[in-house]
């Protein structure tokens, strides 16, 4: 009896290995991470982000390289996400319904205002984009999939933070501050919550050179059946285009266009407080 017991005290045979696994793992997962957020990086860049040992980050850039989740540019020396990684990363855009849902309209969009539109989801307190089309316009904004802004910064962001309100977006903001990336960028809590609220009240929002100076951007939210805005939808393009007049002209028509997209997945705006 004695024996059997002292088997099942302490850690199962071979649970040592298996802890050493998962933190392999966790740093090879830490690495794509980081890879899938810059456009290249190096060894010693990564490693020092990722808070490993150079030895120990080559070693698992190597097995994912193997994988073809990553990719090594030998004359630049810089690492950068492999194919593996994109297949991975479309998967989740199929089951997205939003996202393939939202092509339409974004097509009818781009037709209506002549500038690219834009889809992205939050993901805490940031924004990620999982889909564009583009206008054939020669000057253009352009965000690929799985860029990501922050969310005070972007007329998506702004537009899902005034449909969360005041106290969740509070919440959101404490993990991530304001920081300025233009002079006009809203790092004042009240000039950005004086912002939602007008957001909130003719739905839409407007990044106005807020993260790009000479850029502005148009946005609405999209809606789930329980009414929580679950993705943006914007048109976005030069200021020279998107003058004030032209802005005010777009809003209720991108506003038209999320709609049709929530009304697509079988969603539904709040029943008050929004556009009202």
């Amino acid at each position: 009896m004695d024996g059997a017991m002292r088997k099942t005290r302490g850690r199962p045979r071979g649970a040592a290995g298996e802890a050493g696994s998962v933190q392999t793992l966790e740093r090879a997962l830490s690495l794509l991470s980081l890879l899938s957020r810059s456009e290249k990086a190096t060894l010693t860049e990564l490693a020092l982000r990722a808070g490993v040992p150079p030895s120990s980050a080559h070693r698992l850039l190597t097995t994912l390289q193997a994988a073809r989740y990553v990719e090594f540019d030998e004359p630049t020396g810089e690492w950068s996400v492999g194919v593996e990684a994109f297949r991975a990363g479309a998967a989740f855009l199929r089951r997205t319904r939003v996202a393939e849902a939202g092509r339409e309209a974004m097509r009818a969009l781009v037709e209506q205002t002549g500038e690219s539109a834009n889809l992205a989801v939050p993901d805490g307190p940031e924004v990620v984009f999982v889909g564009q089309v583009e206008t054939a316009q020669p000057v253009r904004a352009f965000f690929a999939p799985g860029m990501r802004a922050h969310m005070h910064a972007s007329g998506i962001g702004k537009a899902l933070l005034a449909a969360m309100g005041r106290a969740a977006a509070e919440r959101l903001l404490l993990k991530s501050g304001l920081p300025e990336f233009t002079p006009k960028t809203l790092t004042s809590p009240q000039a950005l919550f004086d912002d939602l609220d007008t957001i909130r009240a003719r739905g839409w929002s407007l990044d106005d050179e807020e993260r790009y100076l000479g850029m502005r951007c148009v946005a609405a939210p999209v809606w789930n059946h329980h009414g929580e805005a679950v993705a943006g939808l914007s048109i976005s393009g030069p200021a020279a285009r998107l003058s004030p007049e032209a802005t005010a002209e777009f809003g209720p028509v991108v506003r038209r266009a999320a709609a049709a997209i929530t009304e697509r997945i079988g969603g539904a705006p709040p029943a008050s407080g929004w556009g009202c």
